[in-house]
């Protein structure tokens, strides 16, 4: 089993930043229209980052749990049921005709099928999800090392992000995305999980791909992935913070 370097004071530190929040993010439209909470989450963002990165190692692990751990049903976060054209033509085709694109700032911009995915060298992990909204889930995720991918298209030195694009519309509105920093990215638990709990990734769970960022909040893993982009800065996606939630007033870390 393995364990982060003091992962409970790791873990307190990051729950005591967000505890003063989480009573507000049902109205987190409103928070991204204010100035001065918006100030509060980027510093309590900072400050957590830094804190996590003194106390845990560049390859510092989170906590895997046995077969036993895992719960009965995992349960959905976000949208369970995507209803763009695209996606459902994929879906009804069992995604044999889905690929992953990565682009960006890469070498070798490539894509890839799902089959092409699966025959890669795989990692199964048995981790706990932890949602921002309060509620926890343990689930066994298999899928290939998000470093794997990169190192197949060459990442280039100036890229600072991977940014990862759904198929998903959340409620209605923009299109879901997501990002980590390239520490992130590369951590060795840092999946892209095609198979929940020995079957393959229900659409309600992400379908066919979505990452895994073991040591981030719910909202930074996300479902869906269409496309993997490299970057420089998030200056041209949504409102320039990195993430769908993100623009709405969350943090962007969200390391736990």
């Amino acid at each position: 089993m393995n364990r982060p370097t003091n992962p409970g004071r790791r873990r307190f530190l990051a729950r005591a930043v967000l505890a003063s929040s989480a009573a507000l993010l049902a109205g987190c439209d409103q928070l991204s229209r204010s100035d001065a909470m918006r100030q509060l989450f980027d510093a309590t963002g900072a400050l957590t980052q830094r804190a996590q990165r003194l106390l845990a190692s560049r390859e510092s692990l989170a906590r895997e749990y046995t077969p036993d751990d895992i719960a009965p049903t995992f349960r959905a976060n976000g949208t369970t049921n995507p209803q763009d054209e695209t996606y459902r033509r994929l879906a009804a085709n069992g995604f044999r005709d889905w690929r992953l694109t990565i682009d960006g700032l890469v070498e070798r911009p490539r894509s890839f099928s799902l089959d092409e995915l699966r025959a890669m060298p795989a990692r199964t992990q048995i981790t706990r999800h932890d949602c921002v909204e309060g509620w926890s889930c343990i689930g066994q995720w298999t899928g290939v090392v998000l470093s794997d991918l990169l190192a197949q298209v060459g990442v280039r030195d100036e890229a600072r992000f991977v940014v990862f694009h759904c198929a998903d519309s959340y409620r209605g509105t923009d299109r879901y995305y997501e990002s980590l920093d390239m520490l992130e990215a590369y951590h060795p638990q840092t999946l892209m999980a095609y198979g929940l709990n020995g079957s393959d990734l229900p659409i309600a769970n992400g379908a066919p791909l979505r990452l895994r960022a073991e040591r981030q909040l719910g909202y930074k893993m996300a479902k869906y992935v269409m496309r993997v982009e490299l970057v420089e800065s998030f200056a041209h996606f949504g409102r320039g913070r990195g993430g769908y939630w993100e623009d709405r007033g969350y943090q962007w870390w969200a390391g736990i």
